[in-house]
């Protein structure tokens, strides 16, 4: 990606998945691990995922192997490993049966007691600039429980829930207002996922989705609207996450323009970049 070069930070960016599991999707953050512009702390309590993580993304990764939330002792509800449905929230029987297979995707196969910790207490972590995460609904408590180390977060990309599939998982609507309550605007969805509703199949195959809204991957950012309160090298980390991660070739050139007026970059850079789009 010549036009990173542009406007490449200084420092790596300090990414965080929480829920890494490389089950069935390449993740946005990748094009930064592959270009050497960022480490992973990859956080996954289920074993069972351990080594697909290490062979997706050494050397540019650390891993943990805690189950974050609030810090106390809580049951894990077990899935199936491919199925990605092992949550710390217990699912909800009549939302699974709602949605053909779902009521098969989140059998519970066994429960386990687990100590949670708290984001903020992990020892070690730098503060994180990129934070994907999904955890079958524990999402909200991780970033309420977290909110020193995410301090200079400057994108979240979050699965959030329109039907929710456990007990007490927050909505979409839920984490949407405490998002913004914490500086940040919605930029994207990089996935909306519909499902068919049980028990219409369409053409044989229960994964045809129908109309329902089940669940979308959403990308947040600090405020477009209030870029003073960004740092140089922040703008800078912002605009290589726009372009590689998320391919918004608009956003970046948004903060590139920033960044010319400041002095930071020579002017023309955005044109160069708009050119090397071509």
């Amino acid at each position: 990606m010549k036009s990173i070069r542009l406007f490449a930070p200084s420092l790596r960016i300090e990414i965080m998945d929480v829920g890494a599991a490389a089950i069935a999707e390449v993740p946005s953050y990748k094009p930064l691990l592959d270009l050497g512009l960022g480490h992973l702390h990859a956080f996954e309590g289920d074993q069972r995922q351990i080594d697909a993580i290490l062979a997706a993304y050494s050397p540019h990764v650390s891993i943990h192997d805690d189950f974050l939330f609030d810090g106390r002792e809580q049951t894990l509800y077990l899935a199936s490993g491919p199925s990605g449905m092992t949550s710390l929230l217990k699912p909800k029987l009549n939302a699974l049966r709602f949605f053909n297979g779902f009521e098969h995707f989140g059998h519970v196969e066994r429960t386990a007691q687990v100590h949670t910790r708290k984001l903020d207490e992990v020892a070690d972590l730098p503060p994180i600039e990129l934070l994907k995460m999904d955890i079958q609904g524990a999402e909200l408590t991780v970033m309420q429980h977290g909110q020193h180390t995410l301090a200079q977060c400057l994108a979240v990309q979050l699965e959030v829930s329109h039907i929710c599939l456990y007990e007490n998982q927050p909505t979409f609507g839920d984490v949407d207002v405490w998002m913004r309550a914490q500086g940040y605007a919605p930029h994207c969805f990089l996935d909306n996922k519909r499902w068919s509703i049980a028990p219409t199949i369409f053409g044989g195959d229960f994964r045809v989705p129908g109309n329902q809204l089940l669940e979308s991957d959403i990308v947040y950012i600090r405020d477009p609207l209030n870029l003073s309160a960004l740092h140089d090298e922040q703008l800078k980390k912002l605009a290589t996450i726009a372009h590689a991660c998320f391919k918004s070739y608009d956003l970046c050139a948004h903060l590139l323009m920033e960044l010319e007026r400041r002095g930071v970059l020579s002017e023309g850079t955005r044109v160069q970049y708009y050119e090397s789009l071509r």
